[in-house]
């Protein structure tokens, strides 16, 4: 009995280590990281007064309604015009944003939660407008 449990766990152990290694390898986030560093103005498709940002990494596109927010990430994709992340920010909700890249100084971003108890669900246009300042 102990060497067929040895080989039923071998077995079931063998795929879920070749899936962290794609889980891993996704989480990099390198689309992101080939946007335009500096000011860029972020545009809602509602009409909302558009927002100013100083872009360091491409991660500042993900949480606009939880910034600076201690938040747990999860990539759910990772392609190079694609990302899509999934956050939980403790005590104060979450999210889950869609940017897609056009160009290194312009994305698309979709995003809905959950912000100080409220909801919450934007498009928007995000644009490099020069440096940070």
């Amino acid at each position: 009995m102990a060497p067929k449990r040895a080989f039923l766990i071998a077995a079931l152990s063998a795929p879920l280590a070749v899936l962290a290694v794609p889980a891993l390898a996704q989480a990099s986030l390198a689309m992101l990281d080939s946007l335009n560093r500096g000011g860029w103005e972020v545009r809602y498709r509602d009409g909302s007064s558009a927002q100013n940002i100083c872009v360091r990494t491409g991660r500042e596109l993900i949480q606009l309604r939880h910034r600076g927010d201690g938040c747990n990430r999860f990539v759910v994709e990772d392609d190079a015009r694609d990302v899509t992340v999934q956050y939980t920010c403790r005590g104060n909700g979450y999210g889950r944003t869609h940017i897609r890249k056009e160009s290194n100084g312009l994305v698309q971003i979709d995003s809905q939660g959950i912000a100080g108890g409220k909801p919450f669900q934007f498009t928007a246009e995000a644009r490099q407008t020069g440096s940070c300042g």
